[in-house]
């Protein structure tokens, strides 16, 4: 928001929540407009932190889309298309695998965009690209639409969105007045909140970030609750 696209900076932020995984937006990948940088390899390595990238479009000499970094191994990625007239885009999927637990999530990271018709076809293809997922699902980006919305009210049917509090707007970064951010999981059952905030920062980006800290369930019988839910989802 000062005019000035800072990678470091960027960098330092993150590094500051000490994340696990992180959904990144409007990521360029060698364009002309950020001096042919590879962003999301650069904030890998800033970040110490396992990067991929999935392009929504070419765009001046190198492609423009969405990043993911996790801490954790990741055992595959795939960057699915969705619905889109004006600008297309993808929803960026990764299947996490816990260091130290073993266990495998599946981590998206979504951009929606741009009218709210458009943002209703894309979040059904996510209800519909989930739909067999077997194991926990965390979804996360910037959806361009508010708690009350159709797309919102349509996800919530199948991710829980947990609450950020008082302090909860996330757009603009420096006046907000509006809250379009959100990390989601499913099924509650695998997870336990243990906290979720907006982080004030104003220049970094023209979003604030939200953090939201979840332990994940390693109680077997919560496990197998898990994959009931998620298969419940599915026939829904």
């Amino acid at each position: 928001m000062d005019d000035s696209v800072d990678l470091t900076r960027a960098a330092r932020i993150i590094n500051s929540l000490e994340p696990d995984l992180v959904a990144l937006q409007e990521i360029d990948s060698v364009t002309e407009r950020t001096r042919y940088t590879d962003q999301a390899a650069v904030l890998g390595n800033l970040t110490d932190m396992h990067a991929v990238f999935g392009d929504f479009m070419e765009y001046q000499g190198g492609k423009y889309g969405m990043a993911l970094l996790s801490r954790h191994p990741i055992e595959h990625f795939q960057n699915h298309r969705l619905p889109g007239n004006t600008e297309p885009r993808s929803a960026l999927t990764a299947l996490v695998r816990h260091a130290s637990t073993g266990r495998e999530m599946l981590f998206v990271g979504i951009h929606l965009y741009s009218t709210a018709q458009e943002r209703l076809a894309q979040a059904q293809t996510l209800v519909d690209l989930m739909r067999d997922a077997i194991v926990p699902v965390i979804l996360a980006g910037d959806f361009n639409s508010t708690p009350e919305s159709e797309v919102v009210d349509l996800l919530r049917h199948h991710w829980h969105i947990p609450d950020k509090g008082d302090d909860n707007l996330t757009f603009p970064s420096i006046d907000p007045d509006r809250e379009i951010d959100f990390i989601m999981f499913r099924p509650r059952t695998a997870f336990e909140i243990l906290e979720s905030r907006v982080i004030h920062e104003p220049l970094a980006s023209d979003h604030r970030p939200v953090l939201l800290t979840l332990r994940l369930s390693m109680n077997d019988e919560l496990g197998k609750e898990a994959a009931i839910s998620t298969d419940r989802h599915s026939q829904q």
